[in-house]
């Protein structure tokens, strides 16, 4: 069983396993300190919220209804950016890798983390005007949704690849001059037509480049995404991986991509904010490469990996998983300024929010499977999340708000929501 990986030569950044910043690049971290800001909440002492706990059995039967809404079956697939390839109804992985599924499963396998790598990181919300019209299909889709068909289309026509022989793949090479007009020209933006940061995502993609190429230890020389796989392989144990290990490789290899944000003696701790409650203020996240790390589950899946431990990640603190405690007023503002505040997103409020959400998640997680009568083995936090929470989040803001926009403002630079 893979442990979270030594630090050798070969990375960007080194983060030895005794330095003060290891201990915050975990799940571990994330659930705990969340559970400090969310215990002073419940306790009253939060000037931002107040929380109310009666709230908790209308939405898990929500999230139940909604679960058996989309799953009648409770056959709940994971949360992850593959269900956005899927929206229409539209099988787009199996049409753009056929032959590879058919036949090499591991290079597969590799061009499967080759493409959801970038699309994950160009995952941040797109705003409410954003359209994209799938050239494939005829659809005209937004949000997620349509930011994960732009990236799988950007992805086939060899964006990443410096190979035009093989444009199925990301290498450093190419990811490290990604330019921002070819971003704009392939999601389709235009002034009637804009995405809210589209610099940020461009640049986090060259960024992305420069770290991967600069981290041979895992993704090998010349650097391509894909090659995590390997290195997975490698370090596997007996085909079997946790999924912390594999979020805590992820968080020490691409920490550095994150831009602008907390360092703690040299090292980047990505989504990591400050807050008062804790005694080191210091908050994180790391809900993109959470993502990520559930977005990974079906390619080393499809490599051979048995992954372990799911439920050891946590649910992510984003709009829809957030927007359904305040919309069902699990959480509610003491000042009513709030509903009416453009935030950012290192405000105090909104970093307290966010961790609200993630320690709601997993009590609303325990309820949701009593409503449908499993247990955790069965439908672990990656399947309430899909079939639960975030498309109840979805739901409930469109039976509330039209067009369906989350309950909040947040000033989005592109790399955190």
């Amino acid at each position: 069983m893979m442990m979270a990986p030594a630090v050798e030569a070969g990375w960007h950044t080194p983060v030895p396993d005794d330095h003060p910043a290891a201990a915050l690049l975990c799940a571990e971290a994330v659930r705990k300190r969340c559970a400090t800001v969310s215990s002073a909440v419940v306790g009253g002492r939060s000037p931002f919220f107040e929380w109310h706990a009666e709230a908790l059995p209308e939405t898990a039967l929500y999230v139940a209804d909604t679960i058996r809404l989309d799953y009648p079956d409770l056959d709940v697939p994971y949360h992850s950016r593959w269900r956005h390839f899927e929206v229409g109804g539209v099988d787009r992985w199996q049409a753009l890798a056929g032959e590879l599924l058919n036949g090499d499963r591991l290079e597969a396998a590799r061009v499967a983390v080759d493409l959801v790598i970038p699309s994950v990181l160009l995952d941040a919300g797109a705003g409410p005007a954003w359209r994209f019209r799938d050239k494939a299909s005829g659809q005209l889709l937004a949000r997620s949704e349509g930011l994960g068909v732009a990236s799988l289309a950007l992805f086939a026509g060899g964006a990443f690849s410096s190979d035009p022989a093989r444009p199925l793949r990301s290498d450093a090479a190419a990811l490290a001059r990604f330019d921002e007009s070819r971003l704009a020209a392939d999601f389709q933006v235009r002034a009637d037509n804009p995405l809210v940061g589209l610099g940020g995502r461009a640049g986090l993609l060259r960024r992305l480049g420069e770290v991967v190429g600069a981290t041979p230890a895992v993704f090998g020389e010349p650097a391509r995404l894909g090659n995590l796989v390997d290195y997975f392989l490698i370090h596997a144990g007996e085909g079997r991986i946790r999924a912390g290990a594999v979020l805590a490789t992820l968080l020490r290899a691409l920490g550095p991509v994150w831009p602008g944000r907390i360092r703690l003696q040299g090292i980047a701790l990505g989504d990591c904010w400050q807050h008062p409650a804790l005694d080191d203020e210091l908050l994180p996240f790391h809900k993109l490469t959470q993502w990520l790390t559930y977005s990974l589950l079906e390619p080393l899946e499809l490599a051979g990996l048995e992954v372990t431990g799911l439920d050891a990640l946590t649910g992510l603190p984003e709009y829809r998983n957030g927007g359904l405690l305040l919309d069902f007023g699990i959480i509610r503002p003491r000042n009513p300024e709030f509903w009416r505040t453009r935030w950012r997103v290192d405000a105090t409020a909104i970093v307290e929010w966010r961790a609200l959400t993630v320690s709601t998640l997993d009590e609303l997680a325990e309820r949701v499977r009593a409503e449908l009568g499993v247990d955790t083995a069965a439908f672990p936090l990656a399947r309430v999340l899909q079939g639960g929470t975030w498309s109840a989040g979805r739901r409930i803001a469109a039976q509330r708000r039209e067009g369906g926009p989350p309950p909040i403002d947040i000033v989005s630079d592109g790399t955190v929501f």
